[in-house]
């Protein structure tokens, strides 16, 4: 009982300083569908509100869209509720395989390989690839699943800072003939600044050095690039960018599920090698048929990702109108920078008041002293609804005194 108590009391006091400092990341209830207009209960046991929706990686609106719903029914219907298998035992079924083909087209890949989310993805290709012959050159800013997977393999780990070629290069020079394999890692969009990672340089120096590169697409595939492909399509460099890794659940329905989509060797062997992927459950048949119909929307027509990009141009503008310090860029992740937590906090919270739901960010999630509210813009929003949110922030941005 000593030991257990011991760790109650050094919890409690490191929660009790996180609270301090403006740092708790408290839950709120939605008793609604996920979609631009949610209904909230919150704090717990209070009557729940409607208000818009200005936080969800729900891009271009496909969370509860019918024909999305409808296709999840048929794969219930089809192929039932789970697989309570992994993949290589009795875990894949024709609907997987399928998915897996429509995601390597969709991103320009040979091959690519389904896992349960792209953590689990970002998990497994750096164990299976890489060893202590090897060395991984990586973007300051990464998710945190990328540094968790890389710390899962032995390769030699040097960090250059954010989009700075220059440091890159450095690195390239210095490990080119030192190390077996070079592996440049960076996400596509980088998801707390909405800034797009310059994909065309690292492409070109990759070549130039003889390094592979591995790019997380998450909070870019099905939206960014001319025909929503992502950060790759954007700058033309497709054929460029060896590695993809991405999910299901955002932009392409918002449900689970994650993908590595490259060369059929490296898929092979994470189909062999990949811990998550040996040792995690099939993703189930509704998220498949789910996912299908959403690759199949995307297919047909840019209107979506042409609209989303629509609106978060409108939003951006208007905020900056009024005075607001965003992060430059163009993406629909539009940070509103405020710098301290509790502040951040504080006017996410009057904000709800005023039917707008946003979250404040701070440290961990953001180094300290870069607290901010993260809107995230939808193809499902309507111009109206942007200006009453734009309206809002305005209202309490002066009641704050964050502009005037």
């Amino acid at each position: 009982m000593a030991y257990t108590d011991a760790i109650r009391s050094r919890l409690k006091k490191t929660l009790d300083e996180v609270r301090e400092a403006g740092l708790a990341k408290d839950e709120r209830y939605i008793r609604s569908e996920q979609g631009v207009e949610i209904t909230v209960e919150y704090p717990k046991g209070s009557e729940p509100v409607t208000v818009l929706n200005f936080c969800a990686n729900n891009y271009l609106g496909l969370s509860s869209h019918p024909s999305v719903i409808e296709a999840a029914r048929r794969g219930l219907d089809e192929r039932g509720y789970g697989m309570s298998s992994v993949r290589f035992i009795c875990g894949t079924q024709d609907a997987h395989s399928a998915l897996e083909k429509a995601m390597a087209d969709f991103l320009g890949k040979e091959d690519a390989i389904l896992f349960a989310s792209c953590f689990d993805a970002n998990a497994a290709v750096f164990e299976a690839l890489f060893g202590e012959e090897d060395v991984i050159l990586s973007d300051r800013l990464i998710h945190a699943s990328l540094i968790d997977g890389i710390r899962l393999c032995k390769a030699r780990r040097e960090i250059y800072e954010n989009a700075d070629m220059e440091h890159l290069e450095r690195n390239l020079k210095t490990w080119k003939k030192k190390a077996r394999n070079i592996c440049i890692v960076t996400d596509g969009v980088f998801s707390m600044d909405g800034i797009l990672a310059p994909l065309d340089r690292i492409a070109a120096l990759a070549k130039e050095y003889g390094a592979l590169v591995i790019v997380d697409d998450s909070h870019a595939t099905g939206f960014i690039g001319k025909t929503g492909r992502g950060v790759h399509e954007h700058f033309g460099v497709i054929d460029g960018i060896d590695v993809i890794t991405t999910t299901l659940g955002k932009a392409l329905g918002g449900a689970s599920g994650g993908i590595v989509a490259g060369p059929k060797a490296i898929v092979e062997m994470l189909r062999n090698r990949g811990r998550p992927y040996l040792f995690s459950n099939s993703v189930p048949p509704p998220i498949v048929y789910g996912a299908l119909e959403v690759i199949g929307l995307l297919e047909k027509t840019t209107e979506l990702r042409d609209t989303l990009e629509q609106n978060a141009a409108y939003f951006r503008e208007k905020m900056e109108a009024a005075g607001f310090d965003l992060v430059p860029g163009e993406t629909p992740i539009v940070p509103v920078m405020l710098g301290d937590a509790k502040l951040a906090n504080r006017m996410a919270g009057d904000l709800l008041a005023e039917g707008i739901y946003v979250i404040g960010f701070s440290y961990p999630v953001v180094p300290v002293g870069k607290a901010r509210i993260r809107v995230q813009l939808s193809a499902a929003h309507t111009k109206e609804q942007i200006d009453r949110a734009v309206d809002a922030f305005i209202e309490v941005g002066r009641k704050l005194e964050v502009v005037t």
